[in-house]
């Protein structure tokens, strides 16, 4: 199976969309709380319904980019939040983006990725990045499955992709995840060498 956009696109129509949880997890509401600076550009890529997004633009950031494979998230967005803006909502493939942004959040986007598409994802978010740009977010930690997505991994893989390009300012077990993810999730913040 071809996880293109068109897989993505239906799974929106059919409302299988289980990654959802209908608000902003509380490791990223409480990373987001602390960043002061709100004129940072900020990308949240696979973003889904990106309710990462919405909080962001509730709380007074002004230079927030969602992308997806998916258009159907990106309108659900434009729904919720009529003023965000259309150049913002970003439809296409991660891989093909060029622009440079301060912080990358991520949420769900890398486990939905097929594992051999891990290390490029690992040298793009290093070019999207500014120099001190800084990537954090959830990954989960769980063993790695051939069924999926979600595709699982560990500390120890997911540092073979990302130590090559980044300094390790925080990578733990997320001691806030929300009761499903509950002892599945690792919390990051990277910073761009």
């Amino acid at each position: 199976m071809e996880l293109n956009s068109e897989y993505w696109s239906n799974r929106y129509q059919e409302n299988n969309t289980g990654w959802d949880v209908g608000a902003i997890s509380t490791p990223l509401k409480e990373y987001i709380d602390q960043i002061e600076d709100k004129s940072i550009k900020i990308l949240i890529p696979g973003a889904g319904n990106s309710h990462e997004a919405e909080y962001l633009v509730e709380n007074g950031f002004t230079n927030v980019y969602v992308l997806d494979f998916a258009k159907e998230p990106l309108l659900n967005l434009k729904q919720r939040i009529p003023e965000f803006p259309d150049e913002h909502l970003l439809n296409a493939d991660f891989f093909t983006l060029n622009d440079k942004f301060d912080i990358i959040l991520e949420q769900t986007f890398f486990c939905a990725l097929p594992v051999n598409k891990r290390k490029s994802y690992a040298q793009k978010m290093h070019s999207l990045l500014k120099d001190e740009g800084k990537f954090a977010g959830l990954l989960f930690n769980f063993e790695l499955t051939e069924n999926g997505p979600p595709f699982g991994g560990s500390k120890e893989e997911y540092l073979n992709y990302f130590s090559p390009y980044f300094e390790t300012l925080v990578f733990e077990p997320c001691y806030n995840s929300i009761a499903p993810r509950s002892g599945n999730e690792l919390f990051f913040i990277f910073k761009k060498k």
